[in-house]
């Protein structure tokens, strides 16, 4: 077995007395799909937004944020998975509020991710974003540009991470992302 690999800002920096919350969405009978996503993430949003909800600007945003950091991350965990659960665990401190996703992927899936991961990571995300919009609307049957990605880190400010573990049947897939919120 290959030693993990890394990409971007690994691990946490929120202490034991943040706010935290860890959810487990399990492979079964009525397998994952994109709904699943989109309730864990307004869920997640609801729930962190709640510890903001003093200032009503900063319950929206933070709901807004971490809803829309959450879900991008769980998308990309659901499409590409190999079957098996995703680990979901995040916390909030202060205004930052860091999240973990870890998910099994096939070989060739982690590898071809690792190249994009090489761009995405070695770029200016700004220009990169500007390139990759470009490039999807001259060709609408590209999938996998990293968009998403480049979005949560041009727009939002997201700082992101990953770490590929092989194993004897997949390689575990762990993507970490903070962000501050104000």
């Amino acid at each position: 077995m290959s030693a993990p690999v890394q990409f971007g800002t690994i691990g946490f920096s929120n202490g034991p007395e943040a706010v935290a919350n860890r959810v487990q969405l399990a492979d079964g009978p009525l397998d994952l799909s994109w709904h699943h996503c989109t309730t864990t993430s307004d869920f997640l949003g609801e729930f962190f937004a709640l510890q903001r909800r003093g200032n009503s600007t900063q319950f929206n945003e933070t709901r807004h944020g971490i809803g829309y950091l959450a879900n991008e991350l769980l998308e990309n965990a659901i499409k590409f998975r190999q079957p098996g659960n995703i680990q979901v665990e995040c916390s909030l401190e202060d205004a930052r509020f860091e999240i973990k996703v870890t998910n099994l992927v096939a070989e060739d899936v982690a590898t071809r991710f690792q190249l994009l991961l090489s761009e995405l990571t070695s770029r200016d995300p700004g220009d990169l974003l500007i390139e990759r919009i470009e490039a999807n609307a001259a060709a609408s049957s590209s999938s996998g540009s990293g968009l998403g990605l480049l979005t949560l880190m041009n727009d939002y400010g997201a700082e992101l991470g990953w770490v590929f573990t092989p194993n004897a049947d997949a390689v575990r897939l762990e993507t970490y992302a903070s962000l501050n919120l104000y």
